[in-house]
């Protein structure tokens, strides 16, 4: 196979954010959206980020946090409630990782 046939253009994907504390508290589940596919840069901050170091994360991952247009819902002043936040951080960081370990179980099965 070649390289070129695995390249697009980044999707859209829509993560649902149903803990039963944010349903409870906001009155039902929230829907975001972040790109199937990152930049190399983007990616290369994303597989720095230590763990436990929340702020680094969120500071890297709110930019990723999208609308169903593909545009940054936390810009200029705007910025999300932290229960939200600390969710929304946690559900992108697993997103990516099971997109990137799709991507390897596909490249380890061929």
């Amino acid at each position: 196979m070649k390289l070129s046939q695995l390249a697009s253009k980044p999707q859209l994907t829509e993560i649902v954010i149903d803990d039963k504390d944010i349903v409870k508290k906001y009155g039902e589940s929230l829907t975001f959206y972040i790109y199937d596919r990152q930049d190399i840069e983007t990616f290369a901050k994303m597989a720095s980020i230590d763990p436990n170091d929340f702020a680094a994360a969120s500071s890297i991952v709110s930019d990723l946090i999208l609308d169903d247009k593909g545009e940054p819902i936390c810009k200029g002043d705007n910025i999300l409630p932290t229960d939200i936040m600390m969710k929304a951080v946690s559900q992108v960081v697993e997103e990516l990782g099971k997109l990137v370990n799709t991507g390897s179980e596909t490249k380890t099965q061929s």
